[in-house]
């Protein structure tokens, strides 16, 4: 009796698994873990199905892996800056146009990662661990501890009115992904299409940091 030949696995591709983390991180910012398909991530990344479960043996491994690259993506630059030795007032700026800047291009992501948090309760650890990772790589001291030793040094001199570090970030944070979390409430309450949004957050790189460091002003 003629033996069946062995089933193949995939062949290794070098770039494969690149490509269907970039096509994974497409489609599951757009649709959710929940909305997702396999198919649809192969396709989009240009490869059959069993390279998926090759690379990441299940959707839930890959979902994984895309909400750990999103929350670094939106998390790491901003504490590079938060966490340096430059001046309070440029970190607000800086920080102001990165987030503007990225969440431009990524803007479906504050909405996926609020909706992951809500829908999976496992991805509360997973966006600690990002996190945590993000701090212990960083070349800088803490960054709490260092953005807090220096809105302290602006307290005692008078520059700037009390707030703890925790509000400062928060306050920070919300002022740049409200507008890209909520932008179908607020293209529908302020009558905006596609350009009028875009022509909303260049103005807002320019008047946002002017406002957050005037609010913190005694």
């Amino acid at each position: 009796m003629v033996k069946p030949a062995a089933r193949k696995k995939p062949e290794p591709d070098t770039d494969a698994e690149g490509r269907i983390l970039d096509a994974a991180h497409v489609v599951f910012v757009r649709r959710g873990t929940a909305g997702a398909r396999m198919q649809e991530i192969a396709d989009e990344a240009g490869v059959n199905k069993a390279l998926l479960h090759y690379y990441f043996r299940s959707k839930s491994r890959l979902a994984a892996a895309v909400f750990q690259r999103v929350a670094r993506g939106l998390f790491l630059r901003v504490s590079e800056i938060l966490g340096s030795d430059a001046d309070l007032d440029d970190k607000v700026r800086r920080v102001i146009q990165l987030y503007l800047e990225q969440l431009t291009k990524t803007p479906y992501a504050p909405a996926y990662v609020i909706s992951e948090l809500n829908q999976h309760p496992d991805r509360a650890a997973q966006f600690v661990e990002a996190v945590r990772q993000i701090r212990a790589q960083s070349l800088n001291d803490d960054v709490l501890d260092t953005l807090g030793k220096q809105i302290r040094r602006r307290v005692r001199a008078g520059e700037m009115r009390t707030i703890s570090t925790p509000q400062f970030i928060a306050n920070l944070a919300s002022l740049c992904i409200f507008p890209f979390a909520a932008r179908p409430m607020l293209c529908a309450i302020l009558n905006f299409d596609d350009r009028g949004f875009t022509r909303f957050i260049e103005e807002r790189k320019t008047v946002l940091p002017e406002f957050f460091l005037n609010a913190l002003r005694p």
